[in-house]
This record gives structure tokens, sequence and C-alpha cells, in this order.
């Protein structure tokens, strides 16, 4: 997410301008996204760029925060981004990865939870890069309550149920 806006139709009335502002500015945070789609829990971190060592570090909070006794195993299905490269990344002993087929967005319900992180910051204008976090993170924390909402838009009928 950045702060060139995410733009939206919204109604009007016919042969009404409907005005717009835009703020054109290439500056940039990015949201890590966990969802366990049967049960429609999410996790989720605002960090600063995307890369390995900060995917590594996902990894490693997601684990504790889901596993603290580390007393199971959680299959985490990724997909093919440059960053997930099961070469350089650094997978807990309690992450099982299991890659989707090349571009197959699609197919990661991760995926899914785009469209709701963005309801709460569409068709705005933020001053800077933390009045966009900190939307997002009151967004978050909204969506996070929401559980049939996620089960619904993640759990595909083809997903294993446990």
């Amino acid at each position: 997410m950045g702060l060139k806006p995410i733009l939206r139709r919204v109604w009007a009335k016919k042969g009404q301008p409907v005005p717009v502002k835009i703020d054109p500015r290439y500056e940039w945070t990015w949201i890590y996204g966990f969802v366990n789609p049967q049960m429609g829990e999410t996790y989720w971190l605002i960090l600063p760029t995307v890369n390995l060592p900060l995917f590594n570090l996902a990894l490693k909070e997601f684990v504790s925060s889901q596993n603290p006794k580390s007393d199971k195993i959680i299959i985490l299905v990724i997909d093919n981004a440059g960053f997930h490269e099961e070469t350089g990344a650094c997978f807990p002993k309690e992450i099982i990865p299991v890659y989707l087929p090349p571009y197959s967005p699609e197919l990661q319900p991760a995926e899914k939870l785009w469209p709701l992180s963005n309801e709460g910051i569409a068709n705005r204008v933020f001053g800077n890069i933390n009045e966009l976090e900190d939307k997002q993170t009151e967004t978050i924390r909204n969506i996070i309550g929401k559980k049939k909402e996620i089960t619904a838009r993640t759990l595909f009928h083809w997903w294993p149920r446990v």
C-alpha cells in the first residue's frame, strides 16, 4: 500500500462531477498477511519493505504468535514471489511450506484479504505514510473480528478441511 490513492467507483447524480483527490506520491509500506481459511483467523504485519530478510522475520513472528509452545506443525501455502524462494527463505522448523504453481495467485487464500484491507483506505489521500499505516492498522483490527467473512472469501471448495 502506498500514498498513491486506491480509487474506487462512487455513486453520484447523473451529470454531476465527482471530485477526486489525488496526490500521486510514491512512498510505500507493505502488509504481510497470513490466513487460516477454515477458522477465519488472520495474522498481519506492516513492514517497511518486501525482501527476504523481512519475509524471514515475518515467518518467525507468525510462528511465535500461532505456536508459542512449538507443539504443532503449520502448513503454509505460499506463492512464488521472488522473496519467497525456497533457497533463501529460512522457514522455522514448525512450518512446512507448500508452493503453489507459478503464475497462480488466484489460488492463494491470502490474496482474497487485500480487497478487505483496502476498504478503509480507498478514495482517501493521506498526508504521510504514518497516517496511512495508522488507518490501515485500524482497518486490519476490524477485519480480524470478521471470521465468517474471511472464511467465506478464503475457504475455497477444494481447500482441505481439518
